[in-house]
This record gives C-alpha cells, sequence and structure tokens, in this order.
C-alpha cells in the first residue's frame, strides 16, 4: 500500500493494466450487479437538481423506477446507491447504438449539466472503502471488465493512469502528482 494524504493506494492500482473497451463490454458494468452504484451523499442534491436535463436521456423504465421509487436507493448496509431496473441494469441507463452509457454523463457531455456522474461510477474499477482514519482505494475485478483488462495490458496502462481524469476530479492535482513520485519511487 501507499499512503497520500490520508488515502491507501492498493499496489494494484499501479500494477495491474486497464482501459475500458466499450465496443466489447457494451456497457455491462451499467447493466450487470446485485446493488447499485455507491452515492456520496452530497451527490443527492445533485441528481435531484439536474435530473429535469438529463431525464430526457433516460429509458422509459429509468424514468418510471426514479419517478415512482426516487432517485436514490440503500444497500444491505444502508449506504446510498443508485436504483437499479428490475432487469439489474442501473437506472440511470441510456443506450447509444446498444452500447449502455450514463444518462447523467451524457448530459454532462453534451454541456447540459456541470454534474459528471457518481464518483463511484467514474472511478471504476476503483472502489473506496471508508475507514476510521482512510480511505482506502482498491481495484475490483469483474469478469464483465475482462476486454479492459486485454486493453490496458495491450497499451501497458496501468489503472491508476486510466483513471486520472477521475483521480483529479476526487483528490486534486497535488494528491495526483504525490501519487505520481510515489510511483515512480517504487519503480
Amino acid at each position: 500500500m501507499i499512503i497520500i494524504d490520508n488515502v491507501l493506494v492498493s499496489e494494484m492500482l499501479i500494477e495491474e493494466c486497464f482501459c475500458c473497451d466499450i465496443a466489447q463490454c457494451q456497457g455491462s458494468c451499467c447493466i450487470e450487479g446485485d446493488t447499485g452504484a455507491p452515492l456520496d451523499p452530497l451527490e443527492i442534491s445533485d441528481l435531484e437538481n439536474y435530473y429535469p436535463d438529463y431525464k430526457k436521456y433516460l429509458t422509459q423504465n429509468g424514468i418510471h423506477k426514479l419517478e415512482e421509487e426516487g432517485l436514490f436507493d440503500y444497500d444491505a448496509e444502508g449506504n446510498f446507491v443508485t436504483p437499479l431496473l428490475e432487469d439489474e441494469a442501473c437506472a440511470y441507463i441510456c443506450y447509444d447504438n446498444g452500447i449502455a452509457h450514463c444518462a447523467i454523463e451524457k448530459a454532462f457531455r453534451n454541456g447540459e449539466i456541470e454534474f459528471q456522474k457518481p464518483i463511484s461510477c467514474h472511478l471504476y474499477p476503483i472502489r473506496i472503502l471508508q475507514l476510521p482514519d482512510y480511505e482506502a482505494l482498491n481495484y475490483h475485478r469483474w469478469f464483465v471488465c475482462t476486454p479492459a483488462v486485454i486493453r490496458g495490458k495491450s497499451l501497458n496502462l496501468p489503472v491508476y493512469q486510466f483513471l486520472k481524469e477521475p483521480l483529479l476530479r476526487k483528490y486534486g492535482e497535488d494528491w495526483f502528482r504525490k501519487l505520481e513520485k510515489s510511483v515512480k519511487n517504487c519503480r
């Protein structure tokens, strides 16, 4: 583990390679699963405030789910998560040419909202574990991401480098520079 400003970084984020290959996986991480993506409590207001702006990109099932049951759900431990549809897909899903995407991110990329998508989705396959004095960043392996692992290896792209943008979003430039320096010193 590497420790940077009370954040524990698993060495797997440095040693393992990853690069999403959405053409191969078809956005499976938005479709598969038994619980929704973790939500930071501060993201709830963004989901509520921007709903009218990203609603047009949602599926009819997603709109129905979100308007009938709410914009967030709870996991078994009582943490906020994105709601799931009956088929276990994320309620915030949309499709472009048969490939699953995030309706929130689509509105963001079109310049319609300032909220990109939940940080847990942006950081995937990194999962954050809250500890009493630290946040621990761990690499979550999932069979649906096999194409991303293959592509990442072919590009020799470590997980932390592939996820530079969301790591900057979450922790800032200074933190990311410290991570890069630590990685360089480890090699």
